[in-house]
C-alpha cells in the first residue's frame, strides 16, 4: 500500500509529517550480507537515501546493550506498512487512540496530525526510546501523551480508547487492551506464535468485553518484550543444541521438501498447531550459499529437530533429539493444513475472551481449529 491509496484525510497527514525528522542519526539497514551500520555524521548521503526508501530501518540492537549479539530490538517500519496499518485502523474524527510502541515517534506524529495531540496516547517500554521519541515529536511540533511503561498494560488514565494499534507483535492479546477499548472499537496488532510471526490481526471489540476479527495481512514485527520466545537471545549451538544432543539424535530422511513446509501460508498454519516451537533457518555460505538447514526448537529446551536442504536433493536428512519428535509433529501439522484445503493466512480469524483465552477459526467464526 502507498500513501496515495489512503483516504484524503490520511494523505493530508502523511504529507505534513517528514519521516526523516524521526529517524535517529545511527541506523542499521538490511543488506544481502546482514545489517549495515549507517551513521549520518559519517555518511549523510547514504543515511538520507536509506531513510527515503520504503524499507524498515533498525534503530536499536540488543535492547540498547553495548555487548550484545546484534539482535534488532527496535526499528522504524517501512512507510508502506505504516500506511497499511493506519488504513485498517479505520479512525474517524474525534477518536481516541492508544499506540503501543512509540519507538521513533513517527506513527504517533501521523496520528497526532490526523486526530490532534489530545486524542493520541503512545506508550514505550524502553525509557531511552521513549525519551528520544518524545523529543522528536516535540521538535516536530507534536505533543501527544507519551508514556514510559509496559504497553501490554495499556494506559488507564487516558482510557477508554476508540482504537488501539500496536507496533510490536503479541502472542497473546493483553486483557488490558480489551478493557480499555470501547465496545465496537478496533484493535490492530501484529500477532504470531513462536513458530511463525506473520499475522496482522484486526479485532473488533464487543459489548461482552471480548473481541474477534480476521488476519488481514503479512507482517513481521519484533515482539513486545514480555512475550518474546523463551529461546530469545539463546545461541543455537551451545545453548539449545549441544554436542551430546547431536550424538544422541535419531537420524532419518524425508521426501517432503522443506521449502513446501516452510512456505508462507502453511508456515502460519503449522504455528497455530505448534505455538511453542521456535523455527529458524540458517543458510550456507560460499559454495554452499544455496543450501540451508531448518531448525525446530521446543521453547522448554527439551527437544529439537533439523532438516537439511541442498539443490538436487529428493530425500532430505532429518535429525531429532529429545522427548518430542518435533519434525514428525511439524509434518503432521503440515498434513492437517493440506486437509483443511491449503488455506491462506487471511482465511483465519481469531476470537479472544475478556480473560485472554484465544481461539482461531478457519473461514467461519463457528469453525474453530485451534486454541493458542
Amino acid at each position: 500500500m502507498t500513501p496515495d491509496d489512503l483516504a484524503p484525510d490520511w494523505r493530508k497527514a502523511w504529507s505534513a509529517v517528514d519521516r526523516a525528522q524521526f529517524i535517529p542519526p545511527v541506523i542499521w539497514a538490511t543488506t544481502p550480507d546482514g545489517y549495515r551500520r549507517i551513521d549520518r555524521a559519517d555518511e549523510p548521503d547514504v543515511w538520507e537515501a536509506a531513510v527515503d526508501q520504503d524499507q524498515p530501518l533498525v534503530t536499536q540492537l540488543d535492547d540498547g546493550a553495548e555487548d550484545g549479539p546484534g539482535t534488532p530490538t527496535s526499528s522504524a517500519s517501512m512507510p508502506s506498512l505504516v500506511a497499511r496499518m493506519l488504513d485498517v485502523l479505520s479512525v474517524r474524527d474525534g477518536h481516541r487512540v492508544l499506540e503501543i510502541g512509540t519507538a521513533t515517534g513517527y506513527s504517533a506524529a501521523l496520528l497526532s496530525e490526523r486526530l490532534g495531540d489530545d486524542h493520541v496516547t503512545t506508550i514505550e517500554v524502553d525509557p531511552v526510546l521513549a525519551e528520544a521519541g518524545r523529543l522528536a515529536l516535540h521538535a516536530a511540533g507534536y505533543h501527544p501523551t507519551v508514556v514510559t511503561g509496559d504497553g501490554t498494560a495499556g494506559h488507564p488514565p487516558s482510557a477508554p480508547f476508540d482504537r488501539i494499534i500496536s507496533t510490536a507483535a503479541v502472542r497473546r492479546v493483553p486483557p488490558a487492551w480489551l478493557e480499555q477499548c470501547r465496545p465496537n472499537g478496533v484493535i490492530v496488532t501484529p500477532w504470531g506464535t513462536a513458530y511463525n510471526n506473520s499475522g496482522l490481526l484486526r479485532l473488533e471489540t464487543d459489548w461482552a468485553g471480548g473481541a474477534s476479527g480476521w488476519f488481514v495481512d503479512n507482517v513481521a514485527f519484533m515482539w513486545v518484550r514480555g512475550q518474546r520466545r523463551a529461546t530469545h537471545g539463546r545461541r543455537l549451538f551451545g545453548d539449545l543444541v549441544r554436542d551430546e544432543h547431536e550424538q544422541q539424535a535419531e537420524h532419518s530422511t524425508t521426501g517432503v521438501h522443506p521449502g513446501e513446509v516452510g512456505a508462507e501460508h502453511p508456515d502460519f498454519a503449522i504455528g497455530l498447531q505448534l505455538p511453542d516451537v521456535d523455527r529458524r533457518v540458517y543458510w550456507g555460505s560460499g559454495d554452499a550459499a544455496d543450501e540451508y538447514t531448518v531448525w525446530y526448537l521446543a521453547e522448554d529446551g527439551e527437544s529439537w529437530a533439523s532438516v537439511d536442504y541442498a539443490p538436487g536433493m529428493t530425500e532430505f536428512p532429518v535429525a531429532q533429539w529429545g522427548r518430542r519428535r518435533l519434525y514428525d509433529e511439524v509434518t503432521a501439522a503440515y498434513r492437517v493444513w493440506i486437509d483443511w484445503g491449503r488455506p491462506w493466512r487471511e482465511q483465519f480469524g481469531l476470537a479472544v475472551t475478556p480473560t485472554g483465552r484465544q481461539r482461531v477459526w478457519l473461514s467461519d467464526p463457528d469453525n474453530l481449529v485451534a486454541e493458542v
